[in-house]
Order: C-alpha cells, then sequence, then structure tokens
C-alpha cells in the first residue's frame, strides 16, 4: 500500500488532472465506483486502477491481480490528493486515451464547434452515445477527457469515437451536408432533411463559428415559447439529435 503523496506513481496520477500531462501521457481519470467498473466491463485499455482499500473490495480488486492492468492501494489521505471529486468514491481508473485519427464518418455524426463548457461537453457527448451518434468531431473545444467531462458524460465516452483537429481539416473530411441551429432556420420539426448528414455545435456565447456557418448548408430552428430566446448547448444538442434522427 502507498502512503506517501509523494510517490512517483502518485505524482504521475496527479498530474493528470491537468490537460497537458494528459496529452503528454496519452492518459485520461475515471472517477467513482460505477465508471471503474464500466470500463473494466468494456475491456478499455487501462493502465492501473488506484484506490482505497475499502474502495477495491468493493469492486473485488487486490493489489497482484493478473487483469492486463496494475492494481494500486493507497491510503484515503493519498487517494484525496489526486482527486478533484466533490464527494470521493475511494477509487479511479487511469485509462489509455484512444488514438484515433480524424476519418470520413461511416454514420451521421456531430461536430462540436467551439465548445468551451466540459459539462456541456460530457452531456452531449452521453446524449450522442444515447441516441445512436458514435463520431463527433471536435474543433477548439474544451478537453473532452477533462474529469468533469468524463464524469458528465456518464460512460458516454467510453462509447464513441472523439476526433479532433482544426475547423477546416475536420470539414474537409466530412461528406454529409453540415447542419446548423439557426434562430432564422427552419421549424426542426417541421423540416423535411437529409438521411445523411452533420449536426453542427457551436460555442455556448457565441454560437457556430463563421467557418461552419459557409459551409452549412441546411438552418434549422427549435420553437420556443414564453419570451425564451436561447438554450443551454446541451438542451439543445440533445433536442436537436432526436428530433433528426426521427426525421429520417
Amino acid at each position: 500500500m502507498i502512503v506517501s503523496r509523494q510517490n512517483e506513481r502518485v505524482k504521475k496520477v496527479r498530474a493528470l488532472l491537468q490537460k497537458k500531462y494528459r496529452d503528454e501521457y496519452g492518459l485520461y481519470l475515471v472517477f467513482g465506483l460505477k465508471l471503474v467498473k464500466e470500463v473494466i466491463a468494456l475491456s478499455l485499455d487501462i493502465d492501473c486502477v488506484l484506490g482505497t482499500e475499502d474502495a477495491l473490495n468493493t469492486l473485488s480488486l487486490t493489489e497482484g491481480d493478473s487483469l492486463g492492468f496494475e492494481v494500486i492501494a493507497v491510503t484515503e489521505q493519498v487517494y484525496d490528493s489526486v482527486t478533484d471529486e466533490k464527494s470521493p468514491q475511494g477509487v479511479l481508473a487511469v485509462v489509455k486515451k484512444p488514438s484515433l485519427s480524424p476519418k470520413t464518418p461511416k454514420n451521421n455524426c456531430i461536430f462540436l464547434d467551439g465548445v468551451a463548457d466540459p459539462g456541456n461537453m460530457g452531456t452531449i457527448i452521453r446524449t450522442a452515445a444515447a441516441a445512436g451518434y458514435t463520431e463527433l468531431y471536435l474543433a477548439d473545444c474544451t478537453d473532452a477527457y477533462s474529469p468533469k467531462c468524463v464524469r458528465s458524460s456518464m460512460g458516454g465516452l467510453f462509447r464513441v469515437n472523439i476526433y479532433t483537429g482544426d475547423r477546416q481539416s475536420l470539414i474537409d473530411i466530412i461528406d454529409k451536408p453540415f447542419i446548423i441551429a439557426s434562430m432564422e432556420g427552419d421549424d426542426v420539426f417541421n423540416s423535411v432533411t437529409p438521411d445523411k448528414f452533420c449536426l453542427v455545435i457551436g460555442n455556448e456565447a457565441n454560437g457556430v463559428s463563421d467557418t461552419l456557418r459557409q459551409v452549412a448548408k441546411i438552418k434549422l430552428s427549435i420553437p420556443m415559447e414564453n419570451g425564451v430566446e436561447s438554450l443551454n448547448a446541451g438542451v439543445s444538442a440533445g433536442i436537436l439529435m432526436y428530433a433528426l434522427k426521427n426525421n429520417i
């Protein structure tokens, strides 16, 4: 059992709270009993599982298990030093980030254009997975592998492919018409939409970038009442995903 916060392995895990180290090491953190159990069940590429003895026992894990990843027991004080959780459950998994080069989508897909809030990002990924959109293209967005985003996605991150790149390079490889939300667009619930498409979700404050607006062939709106002018990006994305799915 590790009892020191200055242990080199502990320091490396702690560093993964920062994006620059997640990028450098190609690893990210998954916190909590449910999500750690899920990454094990899905046979994701796990570097290690680190936790208190009680939490590891709950998952039926012990140091020395031959599971294809290392199991590391630590004291509660050490665990508290490597987590940003508000209510720590005492266990985390260090998971290898998928190394995916952007490629032409096989099915309808989502383009996240400057989404900045990790909570919104996680919500959109979770909804995309639930609605059957498994290819997401990210340009100038918050890190999809940040702890807050991973938690917000509630396992959705493990079920989709995340491609990142600059706007133009991603646009060039997507061979489907782009759809954006616009207050001047047609009502999404009363529109005929193509069978194949790429739905663009823009920045929370500024909306879709000019670059995507110029290539978008279709503009759709979500009808709103009672003087409400806009919706949260995650809510808007969910409505559009399911509306378009039902329009096919």
